[in-house]
């Protein structure tokens, strides 16, 4: 490894990371990329399973087929919803979404990037100098451009000086499996309380009897590890969840600006984290996608990743940042949820916000200003 140079290097091999590879070889089919991540796959990764269906959409359009991504594991069509003062909305979303344990989905995604050219080095990356000329990184290894696409903690964004979200704009959740809890079985459960809200656990059906769990809050609550946990029981009471691990969410809220230049951030790397969800997937997917287009104009990457995140999420991130906004005040929830209750319209609304790129559009507000009135 010593003294080669790449187009692209990829720090982080995650769906960020790997739809990034892909992207990349797809902009620029001799460009030599490199994947490095400080695991070998498969391996797990803390955080939620589930899938929605504009990420495969993402996806798909990099050439990579959907089927085979979530092979073994059933689509799931219904999605409860249960907000801070109790109301509950279960509906069949207007796209059933997938639920595929993170052991699984990153290792075929990243199987599927490096099929496509890429090439993949166990390496846990510690030092950056960005140099007029290129990136250095370990001071081992060249690149033109590199993309962080490694997480919460990057070392890329620490590299760039960029500091960590406040703790307001950060979640810390507690994640595992267990059985499928009782009452949840074949649905997608997000469940608020209002004693900790802002707060809320899910349960994501594997299909096979077993469910990925979770409940998490924001660091500026002063969280412990009891206090998840009791928050989790609270919510899915009497789970036997095993392999219970804690991870932070920098939510999208908090995300810094895109530097110019020759690297890039991606993911969790860029805070792009659903603040009112937590949802991360579709945004590491998208992101790094688009991140792979721009990796290959070199010193120009950096601006033109950023017209383009700006471009396709800028209008999704203003309105989600102020739905998180507007979510501190748990009345207006528990009238979003009856809304949502109501008409399937509004329900639809609500998801492709929490969950892909939607927007608060005028039928959603409309319904929620009746439902404060009832």
């Amino acid at each position: 490894m010593p003294g080669e140079h790449w187009d692209v290097v990829v720090v982080g091999g995650g769906p960020a990371g790997a739809a990034c590879a892909a992207a990349a070889r797809r902009a620029q089919p001799d460009a030599r990329v490199l994947v490095l991540d400080r695991a070998d796959f498969p391996r797990d990764k803390v955080c939620g399973d589930g899938i929605a269906p504009e990420a495969l959409d993402v996806l798909a359009r990099l050439g990579l087929d959907p089927d085979a991504l979530t092979a073994g594991f059933p689509p799931v069509s219904r999605l409860r919803l249960r907000s801070p003062g109790g109301t509950t909305v279960e509906r069949t979303m207007h796209r059933p979404a997938s639920v595929v344990p993170r052991a699984v989905l990153d290792d075929r995604l990243l199987t599927a990037a490096l099929a496509g050219g890429a090439e993949f080095r166990r390496h846990a990356v510690r030092r950056l100098e960005v140099h007029p000329t290129h990136v250095e990184l370990d001071g081992s290894v060249t690149a033109g451009v590199v993309v962080g696409a490694d997480g919460a903690e990057s070392v890329v964004r620490r590299a760039l000086g960029i500091p960590p979200n406040r703790p307001g704009r950060v979640a810390i959740a507690i994640r595992g499996y267990a059985p499928e809890p009782y009452g949840h079985a074949g649905v997608q459960s997000l469940l608020t309380t209002g004693q900790r809200w802002p707060a809320y656990a899910w349960s994501f059906p594997l299909g096979d009897g077993r469910a990925n769990v979770g409940y998490g809050e924001l660091v500026s609550s002063g969280a412990t590890r009891a206090d998840l946990l009791a928050g989790l029981e609270l919510l899915l009471p009497g789970l036997s969840a095993a392999g219970l691990r804690a991870h932070r969410l920098p939510l999208s809220s908090g995300r810094p600006r895109q530097p110019d230049g020759r690297v890039l951030l991606a993911g969790d790397a860029a805070s792009l984290i659903n603040p009112l969800t937590g949802e991360g997937i579709f945004y590491a997917v998208l992101s790094g996608t688009l991140a792979g287009a721009a990796a290959v104009h070199g010193a120009e990457a950096g601006a033109a990743y950023r017209r383009a995140l700006n471009q396709r999420l800028g209008r999704h991130l203003r309105h989600s940042s102020t739905a998180a906004w507007a979510s501190h005040r748990s009345w207006l929830m528990d009238a979003v949820f009856r809304a949502a209750a109501a008409d399937q319209r509004v329900f639809d609304d609500v998801v492709a916000l929490g969950l892909a790129d939607g927007r608060i559009t005028a039928r959603t507000v409309a319904a929620a200003v009746r439902h404060v009135r009832q």
